[in-house]
């Protein structure tokens, strides 16, 4: 690739965000519109629901409870066309290295593919049949670990999978897994672990058998350092049972690094790669997800990427104007930059989606958590949000107190799938009939004069009344968006990631960030190294600041007592 075109493919060719036209005049509109009610919005435009709400991918989105007028959207729509979306997303799926940072090119979406389907091609080259060899290894494996034919040093079939990674290798695949539970094979465990502190994997090898027990080691370099220790620690574990020689039946390697993996005991057979235009939270698509194949079996798995090509489809070909992911950003958007709202929480109102908000935080707050643009010019405007959240009935009673009528605004994507996938009679009509409650209540309020007439009707004194009546008052007018699933499936749920995927890709694109390099995860990493050594052979105190000599010397102090 040239340097002029290099160049011309970072997503800050254009002026900042800020100096656009269409972003000063989103500015304007914000102050005329500051007193936009919703409930009055609601009651003078019936058609609201019809005009703010669009379906696609097996995925409804409904906005119309977001603080916005069909010329907000207009404006945000101009925005994002003045901000060049299209063109960005074009050049993405079209595999120029729009990853300026590191020169790579950003193709997740050719994991995802169907195999009939031309492919992408990265400096010209077709990705497309290597991607699918290694889907057809995936697939092949975890069959025969679900099948049964694979077994352990003992003959046993296996029962318990155990991903050893961290990062996208450990949130992406635990999230699909936990998610897609009614579709895992009756047998078979899944476990993940990814804490360096030794309690998580300390607490899992106590309920494991070593006869029935694989591993699989995901680190593309295989050497990310918590990886590979709770790996090696693991291995140690192993072989107080097992012999050496047996390693190859218990461990399998998601990785590049053939000597590396060679010389742990995985036979390279067992080793899958991927590919440096994949990055870490991108990746559950890739043999990253070899835990959610074992888990749902390789026809599942190439229905929830099917699911989420049939997300790409949309995203490449629907006009801004009825484009979900494009709809999801430019909310967040409004809501972040013309309106300063600094968070946001996920509320998936299905419990087997209790990892989504987490996974959620690693894809926006890695992506977009960003200070300079793409140039390393410092940004005059905010960035992501912080995304925060839990699942819906356990967070009513836990943090929606501050969302009704806390200080802080702060939108809410609700998340919900219309069918249930067990036959507990009245549960999900009541699971609905919260998750509807809550958006509407956020939207609605309750007035001082609603709250004085409901007290009165108590035959309250009127001393009472003014007493609690602020209390029980709901500002309302806070922002929601509603997601709607038929029903949480291999297909739906691959969908619904790949819509987020892209609202960051467009938000991106809009404040003029990378979002696909992390280099703030790199300096804690480098400390730490430092550290780890002189916890062992003591400090240099000229390394350091006071605060984090003295920590190190109690830890030293600490960790040189005899354990009990």
């Amino acid at each position: 690739m040239s340097d002029s075109s290099f160049a011309s493919s970072t997503p800050s060719a254009s002026p900042t965000a800020a100096s656009s036209v269409a972003w000063q005049a989103l500015q304007q509109h914000a102050d005329a519109t500051r007193g936009l009610q919703l409930r009055q919005a609601f009651a003078e435009h019936p058609e609201r629901f019809d005009a703010l709400s669009e379906q696609a991918a097996g995925i409804f989105l409904d906005y119309s409870k977001n603080l916005v007028t069909e010329d907000t959207m207009r404006l945000l729509f101009s925005l994002a066309r003045e901000r060049g979306v299209e063109a960005r997303r074009d050049a993405m799926f079209g595999g120029e290295r729009i990853n300026n940072t590191e020169d790579r090119a950003v193709l997740h979406a050719a994991l995802r593919a169907p195999r009939e389907v031309a492919g992408a091609t990265v400096d010209g080259r077709p990705v497309g049949a290597e991607v699918h060899a290694v889907l057809d290894r995936l697939g092949q494996c975890a069959e025969s670990i679900r099948s049964g034919a694979w077994t352990g040093y003992t003959g046993k079939a296996i029962t318990d999978v155990v991903n050893i990674g961290i990062g996208g290798s450990y949130l992406g695949p635990k999230m699909v897994c936990q998610a897609l539970r009614t579709f895992a094979h009756p047998r078979l465990s899944m476990h993940f672990v990814s804490n360096v502190d030794g309690h998580d994997l300390d607490a899992l090898l106590t309920r494991v058998n070593p006869e029935t027990t694989l591993f699989i080691i995901a680190s593309k370099t295989f050497t990310t350092q918590e990886t590979m220790m709770n790996a090696q620690s693991a291995r140690s574990w192993f072989l107080q049972h097992g012999e050496e020689k047996d390693l190859a039946k218990h461990f399998v390697a998601v990785s590049t690094n053939t000597e590396a993996v060679t010389a742990f005991g995985i036979d390279p057979a067992n080793m899958f790669g991927f590919w440096d235009w994949v990055g870490g939270r991108y990746s559950v698509w890739s043999a990253i997800g070899l835990p959610v194949a074992i888990a749902v079996g390789a026809d599942g798995f190439r229905e929830f990427l099917a699911g989420a090509h049939a997300m790409d489809e949309h995203f490449r070909a629907a006009p801004l104007e009825r484009n979900l992911p494009a709809i999801l950003a430019l909310i967040g958007i409004w809501n972040r930059n013309f309106l300063g709202m600094s968070s946001i929480s996920i509320a998936p109102y299905h419990q087997d989606l209790a990892s989504l908000p987490g996974y959620l935080q690693q894809l926006e707050m890695e992506s977009n958590g960003k200070h300079v643009d793409a140039d390393g010019k410092p940004l005059t405007v905010a960035t992501c949000p912080v995304i925060w959240g839990d699942t819906g009935t356990n967070g009513q009673h836990a943090y929606f107190q501050l969302l009704h009528q806390g200080t802080d605004v702060i939108p809410v994507d609700f998340i919900a799938s219309l069918a249930a996938a067990h036959a507990l009679p009245g549960h999900q009509e009541a699971l609905l009939a919260n998750c509807f409650a809550q958006s509407e209540a956020l939207m609605r309020g309750k007035t001082e004069d609603e709250v004085r007439a409901e007290l009165a009707g108590q035959n309250m004194s009127a001393e009472r009344i003014a007493a609690l009546a602020p209390h029980r008052t709901f500002p309302g007018n806070r922002p929601s968006t509603m997601l709607l699933l038929d029903a949480l499936t291999p297909a739906s749920l691959g969908a619904l990631i790949a819509l987020y995927e892209h609202k960051v890709f467009v938000q991106g694109v809009i404040w003029g960030v990378n979002s696909f390099d992390q280099w703030g995860v790199e300096l804690g990493k480098v400390l730490a190294k430092t550290i780890m050594n002189e916890l062992v052979a003591g400090p240099n105190t000229k390394a350091h600041d006071a605060s984090t000599n003295g920590l190190i010397a109690r830890a030293r102090a600490a960790l040189s007592q005899p354990s009990n």
